[in-house]
């Protein structure tokens, strides 16, 4: 099979379409997060994504009519308990998220009939997404995009000095909510792609590569989203051609760019 046949398949381009616009939300936000020390929130609301999706699945309906509002409201739990002083933000996430992790392996035990698609969660189904998927990605993924693109200056501006930002009057809470918001709605997406269990990879290993090699945010900001973008495509594109899982690929080859970037990095110093 030549390299264009694979684009006669509806899926490929679905999959293509989807995973480029995850791959550039979850690049975007990355960089705010990882600055923020909020990296790993996006692998404890992949733990709440499973126990959505799982009970989605027990009451028969859709998983992201229940899982964006989990998500989010799981991801606003976490910044208040961190906030209050109850804990610190990592504790809070791996709290919550063992929470909801054994809730949905609590609820996949005990129901049945849905284990396969509980699977295709976990590790992602990049290949077998609907056209309703396509169609929400297409509506929300942009929306989330224009929302980074609108407030970036203040966000910006937050993420470097929080506190001078709050003697400035600036709405800290209502943008870190925002933050934690689009931060949810990506993850729920973003599970199609990679999987519940990968999808914090997706979000920390764009931005982290970025961050070895350029200078600047906004440089930082376009490399990040050019090399997630380009591991999606590339790993799609292995898994239709060697049968290999797609989500793994992505993830792997976000490794591979990662050392790349370490080793520019030590021969750009010396």
């Amino acid at each position: 099979m030549k390299f264009f046949d694979m684009f006669q398949y509806a899926f490929m381009n679905k999959a293509f379409l989807m995973g480029a616009l995850i791959a550039l939300c979850c690049s975007c936000l990355g960089l705010f997060l990882i600055l923020r020390k909020y990296s790993m929130i996006g692998d404890g609301l992949g733990h709440v994504s499973f126990a959505s999706v799982a009970v989605a699945l027990l009451v028969g309906a859709s998983d992201l009519i229940i899982s964006i509002p989990m998500v989010t409201i799981a991801s606003f739990l976490i910044y208040r308990f961190s906030q209050k002083k109850m804990m610190h933000g990592d504790a809070a996430i791996g709290l919550i998220s063992a929470t909801f992790m054994a809730l949905g392996v609590f609820i996949a035990s005990q129901a049945e009939g849905f284990n396969a698609d509980i699977l295709s969660y976990l590790f992602g189904s990049i290949l077998a997404i609907s056209d309703a998927d396509v169609y929400i990605a297409l509506i929300l993924a942009p929306l989330v995009l224009a929302l980074i693109l609108f407030f970036y200056h203040t966000l910006v501006f937050i993420t470097y000095d929080e506190d001078f930002s709050r003697v400035l009057h600036v709405r800290v809470n209502v943008y870190n909510y925002l933050l934690l918001a689009l931060t949810s709605v990506t993850v729920v997406l973003g599970i199609r792609v990679v999987g519940s269990l990968l999808i914090s990879s997706l979000i920390i290993f764009p931005a982290v590569t970025a961050l070895q090699i350029s200078k600047g945010f906004r440089s930082s900001l376009i490399l990040s989203s050019f090399i997630s973008v380009s591991c999606v495509i590339i790993g799609i594109t292995l898994a239709f051609f060697l049968n290999w899982p797609a989500g793994a690929t992505i993830v792997l080859l976000n490794g591979i760019a990662f050392l790349c970037s370490l080793i520019l990095k030590r021969l750009l110093r010396r």
